[in-house]
């Protein structure tokens, strides 16, 4: 598991809330930060990725386990 500054738990919340709020927490970030995302809703992997691609911002690992998906990105 990668070093994070900030943690977003967005578990139970459905698509498009878990991306949304990425996004938002991912704008008042400082670049070479780290954010870590906990969400259940399995559209988060493919939004999430969706995300990142419009964005100059870095998926640095990502894990499921227990109906849990977790992302570390990092701001650029």
């Amino acid at each position: 598991m990668p070093e994070f500054q900030k943690e977003l738990d967005v578990k139970n919340m459905n698509c498009p809330i878990p991306v949304m709020q990425t996004k938002k927490i991912l704008r008042n970030m400082a670049a070479g930060e780290v954010l870590h995302v906990v969400a259940t809703d399995p559209a988060s992997v493919v939004d999430i990725s969706i995300l990142l691609e419009s964005v100059d911002d870095a998926l640095i690992d990502s894990s499921e386990g227990g109906g849990e998906y977790h992302f570390y990105i990092k701001k650029s």
